[in-house]
């Protein structure tokens, strides 16, 4: 494992550099960590150099968060987003540093959940760097006033009532292997994914809910979409019950290759929302196969 520091914070990270062919970079979704795209990197590393990370405030990334050097891009700013240092737009801007930092580019974006978001801004924001974009269980663009209300209500008494001594409680770590997939997962990811959510930053995990939920955010993800120019892909479980597969295709829909007729959406079956888990074997495949399709030229790198 390896530290890089982004303005001002240690980010953690893993890179695998078997191949020279185009780097793969996955990004966790809220509440999550790097850990979980490990099922897929015996499938994918062979063929391509993998980046994971833990994004600002969650996994092993949640420290000095204090020292953050907050800023937005040109391009968020242009479109009015949120000023927020755990906005989507602020996530995407410390991706970017750290592929400068390592001297990635042109790289594939894999984001889950919210990961996706941020992969679809990093596109948007930074178009040199980012040959295309992979999205894992993520979608919407489209506001529902009742639904987003009570995810943020959960969401704010998850994060309010979260106590250390949860961890030392095996029914809970059994309870969240069954949260949002169709067969139960293996105990060591009910666990990590108890972990992660215990030890997630207070601030990060509410701002980065928040933030991006709200009704001006949500609905500039379509306008983001349909300006990409960059090859765009949805990976989702045909079971999602976090991300439906009727909101995926919505948000695709904006994609510039809808209009010719092109789908762009890979449902997997008998797949919840932790796609990675559930079916890392035919996600790994989706992956290969899209990144493999002819991409257009990105622009001058950075």
């Amino acid at each position: 494992m390896a530290t890089a520091t982004l303005f001002g914070v240690p980010h953690h990270y893993e890179l695998t550099e078997n191949s020279e062919a185009t780097p793969l970079v996955f990004i966790h979704g809220w509440m999550l960590s790097r850990q979980y795209w490990q099922p897929l990197l015996p499938h994918l590393a062979e063929s391509h150099p993998c980046l994971c990370y833990d994004l600002r405030g969650f996994g092993q990334s949640r420290h000095q968060l204090e020292q953050y050097r907050p800023g937005l891009p040109a391009a968020a700013e242009a479109l009015q987003s949120s000023p927020s240092p755990y906005g989507l737009a602020a996530y995407a801007r410390d991706l970017a540093e750290l592929l400068r930092q390592l001297q990635l580019g042109p790289v594939w974006l894999v984001g889950h959940s919210l990961g996706g978001s941020i992969a679809l801004w990093a596109a948007h924001c930074y178009p040199g760097p980012v040959k295309g974009v992979i999205c894992l269980n993520a979608g919407g663009g489209l506001y529902l006033d009742r639904e987003f209300r009570q995810f943020r209500q959960v969401g704010k008494a998850i994060i309010r009532w979260r106590t250390s001594w949860m961890r030392h409680l095996p029914p809970l770590a059994w309870a969240m292997t069954r949260a949002s997939v169709v067969q139960p997962l293996a105990y060591r990811w009910g666990h990590q994914r108890l972990v992660d959510l215990l030890d997630a930053d207070a601030d990060a995990a509410l701002g980065s809910l928040l933030e991006s939920t709200t009704e001006p955010e949500v609905h500039l993800l379509p306008r983001l979409v349909s300006g990409l120019r960059q090859s765009v892909y949805f990976i989702a479980g045909d079971q999602d019950s976090v991300m439906d597969l009727k909101f995926v295709h919505h948000l695709a829909g904006y994609l510039p290759s809808a209009q010719t007729g092109e789908t762009a959406v890979i449902p997997i079956a008998d797949c919840g929302h932790m796609a990675m888990l559930e079916q890392p074997q035919a996600v790994a495949q989706a992956i290969l196969e899209q990144v493999a399709q002819p991409s257009p030229t990105p622009s001058a790198l950075f």
